[in-house]
């Protein structure tokens, strides 16, 4: 494909644009139906933060983050503004764009970790980039290798298992080949979910996520007991800080775990490898600092033989847009991700002019430039909660 460069702007100019300011702006995404997982209250909406980055020649980039204020997120709407406002955006006015490695570390310099606060610019820069080249952001990440993206279903907590079944058949008439199931709450439940979506989806691949919510003990024994079923992965069972439990648990079930909550940083990464806790990661866009960080997470995970599991926090369209991208240039293999959750239809509207599109359990690589989503004005002004 030919991608065509913006007509106010040659290859060569584009190099010297200059940013002019970054803006974050705090929203309320309201789901479709409340969002319930094994830790915390179920949620009425998502507290997300958009950052535009404005440049000297009218052309911006749109990045976007969460309060998601669960397993190792303590940031509010109000922390990620401030993270912003006060700490990184001084050092990224009067830059160019295309010095985004040179931001990246002074943003490491300048604030420890706070990767939450960090993806929104990041991916906003790889957004701008692109809108200034004319090019989709996988393009610079070394081009497209892959036109789709697989999408995995996520079933969410309910208490009637026929409602439960009822959203798996959706999914999987929708196309969905894989689905992660939610566990945590009560093990006899999760038990009879798993051994009823088992038997009516037997070719299906199924994984389990206890979202870092139980015990050794408990998840010992919910693991055994499903072992008959062809688990394809079990995420986070253990607490974030509990390596060592996870390594001990991996080693006492044939079913893979995978690394989540516990996994923020590159040097988290190096722990579970070396504890040999996990042989599966999940990244998401704004716990692992967006897609310049979740890319080394990546290269570490793919040489220590590790399988990856692309995912993010219930997003809009923007985040989604971000794991996409780095998803559609990722020569390696990837499992079918957890786009949580505009993809799978849990929100009440989204942020963008035209959401991704899914066909067959597939998100489809958006062609634009940039992270291939244009920010919808009139739904932003309707969810901002300044």
């Amino acid at each position: 494909m030919n991608y065509v460069l913006p007509v106010s702007l040659s290859a060569v100019d584009s190099l010297k644009v200059k940013i002019t300011a970054v803006e974050a702006i705090p929203v309320r995404v309201p789901f479709r139906v409340p969002f319930k997982i094994a830790s915390g209250g179920a949620r009425p909406l998502s507290e997300a933060m958009i950052v535009r980055i404005k440049t000297d020649q009218g052309i911006e980039g749109i990045g976007e983050t969460q309060a998601w204020r669960r397993q190792g997120s303590v940031d509010t709407l109000a922390s990620l503004k401030c993270a912003i406002d006060q700490h990184l955006a001084p050092h990224v006015i009067g830059q160019s764009p295309f010095t985004l490695s040179a931001i990246a570390h002074r943003f490491d310099e300048a604030l420890y970790s706070s990767l939450y606060s960090k993806a929104a610019i990041l991916d906003a820069l790889y957004d701008l980039q692109g809108k200034l080249l004319g090019i989709p952001t996988h393009v610079l990440l070394g081009g497209k290798f892959r036109e789709r993206i697989g999408a995995c279903a996520v079933l969410m907590i309910k208490d009637d298992l026929e409602e439960t079944l009822d959203n798996a058949t959706e999914f999987r008439e929708r196309g969905f080949r894989s689905f992660t199931i939610k566990v945590g709450l009560d093990a006899a439940t999760d038990l009879r979910n798993i051994t009823a979506i088992r038997k009516r989806f037997p070719n299906t691949i199924l994984r389990v996520d206890a979202n870092a919510s139980m015990g050794f003990d408990e998840a010992l024994v919910l693991l055994k007991k499903i072992e008959m079923f062809d688990i394809d992965a079990a995420e986070q069972m253990l607490a974030l800080w509990d390596i060592d439990g996870m390594a001990e648990l991996a080693s006492r079930v044939i079913i893979p775990i995978m690394a989540d909550e516990c996994l923020s940083s590159d040097h988290d990464l190096l722990r579970v490898i070396k504890a040999r806790a996990a042989t599966v990661i999940q990244t998401k866009v704004a716990k692992n600092g967006g897609i310049w960080n979740s890319r080394k997470l990546w290269t570490i995970a793919q040489a220590a033989g590790m399988r990856i599991y692309p995912g993010n926090h219930p997003s809009t369209s923007i985040a989604t847009a971000s794991v996409v991208q780095l998803a559609a240039a990722w020569p390696g293999p990837l499992l079918d991700g957890p786009f949580a959750v505009r993809i799978t239809g849990a929100f009440d509207g989204d942020l963008v002019t035209q959401p991704l599109r899914v066909e067959n359990g597939e998100v489809i690589v958006p062609p634009g430039p940039g992270l291939g989503v244009t920010l919808d004005e009139s739904a932003l002004r309707s969810m901002r909660v300044d």
